[in-house]
């Protein structure tokens, strides 16, 4: 398998939990506007530019078999633990529970920011609509898989500035194709469905190039 279609392969599955967020939006009749979507997937992008920069530094120090294996084990270890959300996630009986991710406080004006895995808590003011500060947190958290990720890649020799950008772009498809297909269904279970399909192509991916 060449390494340009596994790279869109990453991309494809770093991106794919935007599709879900938008779907949960759509489906809750929330608006998202373009600004906002740009800055939840330029988050994306940032944040897999940032990984790749760690994981570059760190393959100075690796002969190429050893950093193929350990971007590899990377890659499987993030699937493996995506795939583990999926499971223990259909154990919840309460959608909108809240799950903090991790949390920071700015003393000097009293501000607490949580980063939350549940996508409806993003929407600090309830306003039903994702703006401003709203956008950047939501895509401080979906960038969380990303800069893992982003390790792993470096170290698999993929092209930072293609893959962020494949990232970028595929999250703006992905969340503006979840919003509008969510307005238009009726049930949950998409989202459950296709949960599963980002740990699924980073194991793939992972075991391809180990």
């Amino acid at each position: 398998m060449s390494g340009t279609l596994l790279l869109f392969m990453l991309a494809f599955a770093v991106s794919l939990d935007s599709f879900s967020t938008g779907l949960t939006y759509g489906l809750r009749k929330m608006g998202m506007p373009l600004r906002s979507i740009v800055i939840i997937s330029v988050c994306s992008a940032g944040s897999l530019l940032a990984a790749m920069s760690i994981g570059s530094s760190a393959e100075n120090f690796l002969s190429e078999g050893a950093a193929d294996r350990i971007g590899g084990l990377i890659l499987i270890a993030i699937g493996a633990f995506v795939l583990l959300q999926f499971f223990t996630s259909r154990k919840d009986t309460v959608v909108d529970e809240e799950k903090i991710l991790f949390n920071f406080e700015i003393e000097s004006i009293g501000l607490v920011i949580n980063i939350l895995k549940r996508p409806m808590a993003a929407d600090f003011d309830r306003s039903g609509t994702i703006t401003g500060v709203e956008a950047i947190m939501l895509g401080l958290a979906l960038s969380l898989d990303a800069f893992g990720a982003g390790i792993g890649a470096a170290l698999l020799g993929y092209s930072p500035l293609l893959l962020a950008f494949s990232v970028m772009m595929m999250s703006i498809v992905f969340l503006s194709a979840g919003l509008r297909i969510g307005k238009s269904c009726a049930h949950m279970g998409w989202v459950k469905k296709v949960s599963f399909l980002p740990g699924v192509l980073l194991i793939l991916i992972g075991v391809l190039r180990f």
